[in-house]
């Protein structure tokens, strides 16, 4: 890299005549020493000085035309990268400077191929962590966020929640007026939750949330206030009755966080059978009975 940015004012737009110059110099060397030995002697030979000249150049001259097809393959990559109009100005980290023959345009093709292959990646992490529906994390961003939690961080209260009947919606209004009912609760979960907190589209009408560093009555609280006002200001109706939710609720003490999750659905499951519209916490390890 270095040696390329040394010899850029040589030809600085086409490395082919760059190589040949430095062919030329390099292979006239030994012509160079012929020709000072000749003066500080005086028995310089002009036919032998003639022919050596000639040749020197003959061969200075193969070896551009060996270089330039070698160069044939890099030029139609370079031009496959840089399409006409998109040379490339930056290339993150090392830049080569605007000169515009082949190493710079390869170069610039190269680290714009890399960074759009990244914009790639990143957009099809996002595909792959974000609900199309909803816009918030789904099961897998939701679980990903979790695992990114440093250790101090992974303390609060896990809920899994359920929408009330929702099977009515979709039966009685259609899958569009469902998909708009998700999509506004996900908007409802998020204005009404912290910053802190992580909230996700678990899978069909479940949702859950991560009351980071919350108890228990903490996090049954924010969802008795969800739940409130989705009563009075429902996100949708079935059969003429506003769209409520149940909820289970599982404190998480950084331990493996499947178990809190299992926990948190089991206390929906109780909270599904006893009426629906409410919140159930996990059951607590009874103590030990001693006799």
């Amino acid at each position: 890299m270095q040696f390329y940015l040394a010899t850029s004012f040589i030809f600085p737009r086409s490395l082919r005549f760059r190589l040949f110059t430095l062919c030329f110099v390099t292979t006239h060397l030994p012509l160079l020493g012929y020709i000072v030995w000749g003066v500080t002697t005086g028995r310089i030979a002009w036919a032998e000085f003639i022919v050596l000249t000639l040749a020197t150049m003959a061969g200075a001259a193969g070896a551009l035309m060996g270089i330039g097809a070698l160069l044939d393959p890099i030029h139609a990559l370079a031009d496959a990268l840089n399409p006409v109009g998109q040379p490339g100005r930056k290339s993150g980290g090392a830049t080569l400077p605007e000169v515009g023959d082949i190493i710079s345009r390869l170069f610039h093709g190269v680290r714009g191929a890399a960074a759009a292959t990244r914009e790639q990646i990143d957009e099809l992490n996002i595909a792959a962590n974000e609900d199309a529906l909803t816009g918030i994390a789904n099961r897998r961003g939701f679980l990903a966020q979790l695992d990114a939690l440093p250790l101090a961080k992974r303390r609060g209260c896990i809920a899994i929640i359920d929408l009330d009947h929702f099977k009515q919606v979709n039966d009685m209004l259609g899958h569009d007026a469902g998909d708009r009912v998700l999509a506004d609760f996900a908007t409802r979960l998020s204005s009404q939750t912290r910053r802190i907190d992580i909230i996700a589209r678990w899978g069909g009408e479940e949702f859950a949330i991560f009351y980071q560093d919350a108890m228990e009555d903490e996090a049954s609280w924010s969802l008795a206030r969800i739940a409130e006002r989705m009563r009075r200001e429902p996100v949708g109706t079935a059969n003429e009755q506003p769209i409520t939710f149940s909820a289970g609720l599982c404190a998480w003490r950084g331990g493996p966080v499947m178990a809190a999750i299992g926990k948190a659905d089991e206390a929906l499951y109780r909270a599904k059978k006893s009426g629906r519209d409410q919140i159930q916490r996990a059951e607590r390890p009874s103590a030990p009975a001693y006799g």
